[in-house]
């Protein structure tokens, strides 16, 4: 049998002893690797045409401090909220480095990117445009946006898809086409082009080149009919990391070479057209690293479970949410060497719910109180599509590994952090 330590089928896990870690930090904790960060980063952008602008989806992970390092790298902010917007701010990037989009904004949202907070609002309808108009011309200002487009096309080879069907998101294609020339409708905005986002956890690089063919051809075609000016398409992104079994990483080098060549066809014919990519996911997925305790091992039913200290309450996508079956992340014990068992593990958190395991029936050694074990590829969508409040254990520390030292950049929710935001029937 195979022995295993600090591997997880060849997935990048801590730099540093996971149980020095969890003495400094404690656990459940989530590790990410600023070398792993700057490298997916970099080995995009260094083979990705000039002109394409990346902009970094706070979605994925919100902490200020891979936000900051993004930006240090060079890209942009893509928000969807207040918060994501003052993370942005917080992390030193430029309002007209950052982007606001999503389908519900609120009026304190739209204030803020009416006051210029933002270089580009991304509209998501008709009556939002009329609405925003309303907010910038009451601050004394003008502005620019995209519409973002729901294409009648659909994208296939994405995990989600997000177009070409009924959605909440952006404006069906045919009512844009039907809505007549747009100059003069919102007298203080401009509307400079069009945004289309298609599907996410893309791992084709085929698929990828023909979205991105397909929204610039859209681009074209929806501003020509609204008669405003094409100065910038942002084509979404949507870029996916493998997490499971049968599945690759995408190929830069492969990819690049596809998505240039259309990039630049269109920038033959619109050669001031900015270009924008929204990137989360494939930026930070790699980097990060969920370490949870052991804290009881049982069976049941001639099945062995390890019952630890964090589950799905911080990291509900490794149970493969949004995915048609349940499969697991790379999963390592972390803390010392030992053959594999000759039976599957689950591992489960610390969650009243049948649903809360992080690992069903993993190839695993044998596993005991005390051990450590980490999740790989766990840097995007961990705390931030998690139910942190389930049982009310809150959200665990993170920790950034910078140049081989690290450093605490979220702290643990507390007790009081959870209990003193609310009110008793006295407080009345």
């Amino acid at each position: 049998m195979s022995t295993t330590l600090g591997t997880a089928d060849g997935f990048q896990l801590p730099s540093l002893p996971a149980s020095e870690l969890a003495q400094q930090y404690g656990t459940p904790l989530f590790v990410y690797e600023a070398d792993v960060l700057t490298a997916q980063y970099q080995g995009l952008r260094s083979r990705l045409d000039d002109s394409v602008e990346i902009f970094y989806s706070l979605k994925a992970n919100p902490n200020v401090a891979v936000c900051q390092l993004l930006y240090r790298l060079g890209a942009g902010a893509e928000v969807s909220s207040l918060a994501e917007l003052a993370i942005a701010q917080r992390a030193g990037v430029a309002a007209d480095r950052t982007i606001f989009l999503g389908p519900g904004k609120s009026e304190a949202e739209l204030s803020a990117c009416a006051r210029g907070e933002v270089g580009l609002l991304i509209a998501e309808s008709l009556a939002e445009l009329d609405h925003y108009d309303e907010l910038v011309a009451a601050a004394g200002r003008n502005a620019h946006v995209l519409l973002r487009v729901n294409p009648e096309f659909s994208v296939k080879g994405a995990g989600l898809t997000m177009g070409g069907k009924p959605r909440q998101f952006g404006i069906d294609e045919a009512e844009l086409l039907a809505c007549g020339p747009v100059a003069g409708r919102w007298p203080h905005l401009r509307v400079v082009g069009i945004q289309a986002y298609m599907g996410t956890r893309i791992l084709t690089e085929s698929v990828v080149a023909a979205n991105t063919e397909r929204i610039l051809a859209l681009s074209e075609r929806i501003t020509e009919r609204l008669g405003c000016p094409l100065d910038v398409v942002d084509i979404g992104g949507g870029l996916g990391v493998a997490y499971f079994d049968g599945e690759r990483d995408l190929d830069p080098t492969v990819l690049t070479d596809e998505v240039n060549a259309i990039v630049r066809a269109f920038h033959a014919r619109h050669p001031d057209t900015r270009v924008l990519m929204e990137l989360g996911r494939y930026l930070t997925a790699t980097a990060g690293t969920y370490i949870v305790t052991v804290r009881y091992v049982k069976e049941s039913f001639g099945e062995p479970f390890a019952i630890a200290d964090g589950g799905t309450n911080h990291h509900m996508a490794a149970v493969g949410t949004g995915s048609f079956a349940r499969r697991n992340f790379p999963v390592a014990l972390l803390n010392r060497a030992a053959p594999l068992d000759n039976r599957p593990w689950n591992v489960s958190g610390p969650l009243c719910t049948p649903n809360d395991l992080l690992v069903k029936k993993a190839a695993l050694p044998r596993l005991r109180p005390g051990d450590l074990v980490g999740i790989a590829r766990s840097g995007a969508y961990g705390p931030s599509a998690s139910p942190g409040l389930f049982l009310s254990h809150g959200f665990p520390a993170e920790v950034m590994v910078l140049d081989g030292t690290p450093h605490l950049v979220r702290l643990r929710d507390g007790v009081d952090d959870l209990v003193s935001k609310q009110l008793t029937i006295e407080d009345f």
